[in-house]
């Protein structure tokens, strides 16, 4: 981590916070701010404090290290499309012909031998300092508090390291991890989770199940814990690939986990398979509040560290965030095996406004009548693919995928009533759309077919929202995109007091004005803002209940309850608390004007 500051500050991209600021809701409002500017900064700050108690920590606090795709670039150590390359190249490795391609195949598999860890027989530099027993005190940790409505205080960009009941897997997670006391964790890894599945084998066997944590060292361990690898492959393995040397491990002072040895912050314990506890609500990268809900319980046995520790977290909530940046670089990088699965996969992408999760645009080269939509059954049975809500497939020559006002010109104006497909799989757990948990709606569409003829007959929004709140008075405002397109797209802001479903049917009578109608919220809501919108929309859509393709296209993105037959709670959006922003603001800590507020919806409309 140290090397990484020096590094982000020889760039000019180092931002030195020196004035104390609270561990609650302070500093992760500043980093929420940063990471949403065009050129975002690494974040230092030197001075983390209590507000409640006064108490400052001598530990400072490191937030935003993927700032940018340049930044990211640098973790790396080089772009990750050269890395994608050298996956590509080992998959498609024949047998050589030739002396030559011998030399070459076996200069391929030596490189490989970095892949593997090193485990130190000594202590690491992680643990020049040793806590334990009534010594430990999490709270001694700069741990942060990031939403007002937050639960508690939660360890953001813990890596969890965590190994199977007979020894024989290891596995690097990252998952939120909720502080409760001075020695004690929950730990959130969801039910689809390599960690959580090692958890259920010492669930049955009745056994505590060790794990340790690392916070820091090189940024790239806490990307490795989200990098989205099949069950039983240790993640640590890609930080040596990328790397071109080995990872140094050493082994943890109280169990026989191990993890990196330059890590700044290690914290080693047990988790009790008796001992679950709520957890939450926590305000995620959903953009909204997850429910409490039970989770098994860490007791602590051990914190080491370096002398000079950073504490690294992240911060989640609404797009663009440091995950824009991450996944950014797992979307690179995993390209090549995706098309293990996908052989005509092209390219993909994931927007970051589409919470990745809820929105994949893909290109391929469709070869045959229906082949869109076998990749789709493909993409929904591979791994954390599985997790994908609304899937959007194009041809070869189709706009490059990042040009999003193209893209979307391509797509809407090759869309049929045949181009949808929705099925039912499994949601990410923190999905809340889904009228039960867990299981939910998939939409595909195929968009790699022929341009079709515009039949809508475009009225301006003034002209066509004066008819709409004629048919119906929940109607607020109302604005189209697209309207060049064939199939142009109306966004309708209502206060919702019936079904949508039902405002969508009467509609039905302007059909020659209308062709895909998206229904939102009049509440926290800006039309002219299509960067929310898209989050918005692909967050609260459940495609077996809120999509209808009828004599027009439409689909229910608005709060749902008991009149919708929807039973579970609707979380909250996370929005930063106005007094902490005006405060930033007045000491000059923070430097956006309203406008950039506005954009973000950063605080409530």
């Amino acid at each position: 981590m140290e090397n990484f500051l020096k590094l982000a500050k020889q760039l000019g991209r180092l931002k030195v916070v020196e004035k104390p600021l609270d561990v609650e809701l302070e500093i992760p409002h500043v980093a929420y701010v940063e990471i949403k500017k065009e050129k975002p900064n690494v974040l230092l700050f030197t001075n983390p404090v209590d507000g409640k108690t006064g108490f400052r920590y001598g530990i400072p606090v490191v937030m935003n290290a993927f700032a940018g795709f340049d930044i990211t670039e640098k973790i790396f150590g080089r772009h990750p499309d050269q890395i994608a390359y050298e996956i590509d190249k080992l998959l498609h490795i024949r047998p050589p012909s030739s002396l030559r391609e011998k030399i070459s195949v076996l200069g391929k598999l030596f490189y490989l031998k970095n892949v593997f860890p090193k485990r130190l027989s000594k202590e690491g530099k992680c643990q020049e300092i040793k806590i334990t027993g009534k010594d430990i005190n999490l709270f001694h940790l700069p741990i942060l508090k990031t939403w007002e409505k937050d639960g508690g205080r939660f360890i953001t960009a813990g890596q969890v390291y965590t190994k199977s009941l007979d020894g024989k897997l290891q596995n690097l997670g990252l998952y939120r991890l909720q502080v409760v006391s001075e020695n004690q964790i929950i730990m959130h890894w969801q039910v689809h989770k390599d960690a959580s599945h090692f958890f259920d084998q010492y669930y049955r066997e009745g056994k505590k199940m060790p794990v340790s944590i690392a916070i820091g060292g090189d940024p790239l361990y806490t990307w490795c814990g989200q990098a989205p690898l099949p069950y039983g492959v240790f993640e640590i393995l890609l930080y040596g690939f990328i790397k071109g040397k080995n990872p140094v491990l050493v082994k943890s002072t109280t169990n026989d986990i191990y993890v990196p040895e330059d890590a700044d912050i290690v914290i080693e314990g047990e988790v009790d398979p008796e001992d679950f506890r709520p957890e939450g609500p926590f305000g995620d990268h959903t953009g909204y509040y997850t429910p409490v809900e039970n989770f098994p319980v860490m007791t602590v046995k051990a914190v080491t560290m370096k002398k000079k520790a950073y504490y690294y977290a992240t911060v989640v909530g609404k797009p663009p965030l440091e995950d824009k940046y991450m996944g950014w670089a797992t979307e690179r990088i995993f390209l090549p095996l995706l098309k293990t699965t996908a052989p005509d996969l092209i390219d993909y992408h994931m927007p970051e406004n589409g919470v990745f999760h809820n929105l994949i645009l893909a290109k391929i080269k469709p070869m045959y009548k229906g082949h869109a939509k076998q990749i789709m059954h493909a993409f929904w049975g591979v791994g954390q693919m599985s997790f994908v809500k609304h899937a959007v497939f194009v041809g070869e020559d189709a706009p490059q995928l990042t040009d999003y006002h193209k893209i979307t010109e391509h797509i809407l104006n090759r869309l049929t009533d045949k181009s949808f497909l929705i099925s039912e799989g499994i949601v990410d757990q923190l999905d809340h759309s889904s009228y039960q948990p867990l299981v939910g709606g998939k939409l595909g569409i195929d968009a790699t077919g022929n341009p079709v003829e515009k039949t809508v007959n475009v009225l301006p929004d003034e002209v066509l929202l004066e008819k709409v709140r004629e048919i119906d008075g929940d109607v607020v405002s109302l604005k189209q995109y697209m309207t060049n397109t064939a199939n142009p797209v109306t966004i309708i802001s209502v206060k919702k007091t019936k079904p949508v479903k039902q405002i969508f049917d009467r509609l039905k009578t302007l059909k020659e004005h209308l062709r895909i109608v998206f229904f939102v919220d009049e509440k926290d809501n800006d039309l002219d803002n299509p960067y929310m919108l898209v989050w918005r929309i692909t967050n609260n859509i459940d495609a077996l209940k809120d999509v209808w393709i009828e004599e027009i296209w439409g689909a229910d993105a608005t709060r749902k309850w008991e009149i919708d037959g929807y039973r579970r709670q609707w979380p909250d959006d996370v929005f930063c608390t106005k007094e902490v922003i005006d405060k930033l603001r007045k000491e000059g800590i923070l430097n956006v004007d309203d406008t950039f507020l506005k954009k973000f919806q950063i605080i409530s409309l």
